[in-house]
């Protein structure tokens, strides 16, 4: 993936969210794309956690995933989390997962709109999100 706001996660596939296959279940994926821009915005200093206790929530506008391989029970998934674009009140993730054997298993993408808590209407990205993704552009 190209850019600069880029992390890498890890998520071992668990015995609980395979299906009957031994393939980890499609709906999962969703929360681990999850995981990974947490620890992507943690990784900058953002904190969703404090987001939240700022009034400023991330409600997820669209999601995407394109599905190529299956993960399976104990693969280790690296997923590789990117921000792509900011506008607005927008955010908007890329993601490439692949296993330990650096086979791509999904790629997929996120669009977040940044709300506050009391109105629930639309507000601007939060200073410290905007600062180091534009240190990162520069």
């Amino acid at each position: 993936m190209k850019g600069k706001t880029k992390h890498i996660s890890e998520i071992r596939v668990r015995y609980g969210e395979t299906d009957r296959m031994g393939f980890c279940y499609y709906g999962n994926y969703a929360q681990f794309l999850e995981v990974a821009r947490v620890e992507l915005l943690r990784s900058q200093g953002v904190s969703y956690k404090e987001l939240e206790d700022a009034g400023i929530l991330l409600p997820v506008r669209n999601f995407s995933i394109k599905y190529i391989a299956p993960a399976k029970y104990d693969d280790l998934l690296f997923i590789e989390t990117e921000i792509v674009k900011i506008n607005g009140s927008r955010i908007e993730f890329i993601y490439e997962i692949r296993n330990q054997k650096k086979l791509l298993i999904a790629t997929a993408n996120t669009e977040l709109v940044f709300i506050h808590s009391d109105t629930m209407k639309p507000t601007h990205v939060p200073t410290e999100i905007l600062e180091f993704h534009e240190t990162e552009i520069k």
